[in-house]
């Protein structure tokens, strides 16, 4: 598979809850961090294990899939029927059709308040 298509299969086999096919898509000691909770997970098992865990009510929609050899960015959005809807944006490294390394950032929609000078400058949506 191009690396591309690897992250768009990633995707979809976690929205499917395909916990196999998400561990064959990644790499046995791949590292994925998540910056903004100063995470990382290092291995396949503990990234498949956080993903499987996850409080179920939820959905992926991806958003996007931009690719450039073995580097990969998606953006997905994720409505959690309890939580509210969060966003990530995914950087992917895919190496021999498995994914390496990643680094998301995931949000809240809406979760940051805009500072007050801003808002001359822009619109709330």
């Amino acid at each position: 598979m191009e690396p591309a298509e690897v992250v768009r299969a990633l995707w979809y086999r976690i929205e499917k809850r395909e916990w196999t096919g998400v561990a064959d898509l990644v790499a046995e000691h791949a590292v994925i961090e998540w910056p903004a909770s100063r995470e990382r997970f290092t291995g396949r098992d503990n990234y498949v294990g956080v993903n499987r865990e996850y409080p179920e009510g939820w959905s992926i929609k991806v958003l996007r899939i931009v690719a450039e050899g073995d580097q990969v960015v998606s953006e997905v959005e994720v409505p959690h029927a309890d939580l509210g809807t969060f966003r990530a944006a995914s950087f992917w490294t895919v190496a021999e059709g498995r994914i390496v390394r990643g680094t998301e950032y995931w949000t809240g929609v809406g979760a940051d308040q805009p500072p007050q000078w801003r808002a001359r400058y822009t619109q709330r949506y």
